[in-house]
């Protein structure tokens, strides 16, 4: 991506106080950077999963299956767990079966649903990849861990707001 001469969050933040006032600017400009901060997260975090073929999402699924009891969840149930979409998660273990990191099997005792499992190539990727995330801090450079402690401590408010912190 071209780099700008400018910083458009200020500039939005300019044109925001000019045509709108200053009273809705800090709001503007915490939403627009924090939506600018995920973009820049998750391209890190792609880099980093690029050897492994994996993106971010596809990592959180694998994830979420490694971690697992038995190593394998519904459907339904990881796309509850993740917040999207049955369509993503159907995408994102298609995108894992076709690595060879998962496979989907029809649930024993329910025949609708449909299982993804973690293959042992999956459990493999899962530990090297992590590794790698680690090692990347998760691409929060150059933030220090009392930083990331107090960022965390702010969207956490956010989230209880939203009811996302579960029961």
């Amino acid at each position: 991506m071209p780099e700008l001469p400018f910083d458009p969050i200020s500039e939005a933040a300019r044109q925001w106080r000019k045509h709108w006032g200053a009273s809705a600017v800090p709001s503007m400009v915490a939403v627009t950077s924090i939506m600018r901060t995920e973009q820049i997260l998750t391209a890190r975090l792609n880099e980093v999963l690029k050897p492994w073929a994996l993106t971010f999402p596809r990592y959180e699924a694998l994830m979420l299956l490694f971690y697992s009891r038995n190593g394998s969840l519904p459907l339904g149930k990881m796309g509850e767990r993740l917040q999207v979409h049955p369509t993503s998660i159907t995408n994102t273990i298609d995108g894992l079966q076709k690595l060879g990191y998962a496979e989907r099997t029809r649930h024993e005792e329910d025949r609708r649903k449909w299982l993804a499992s973690i293959t042992e190539r999956g459990r493999v990727v899962a530990a090297e990849a992590t590794e790698a995330i680690n090692a990347a801090r998760f691409g929060t450079a150059p933030l220090k861990r009392a930083q990331l402690q107090d960022l965390s401590a702010i969207l956490r408010e956010l989230r209880d707001d939203a009811d996302d912190l579960g029961s």
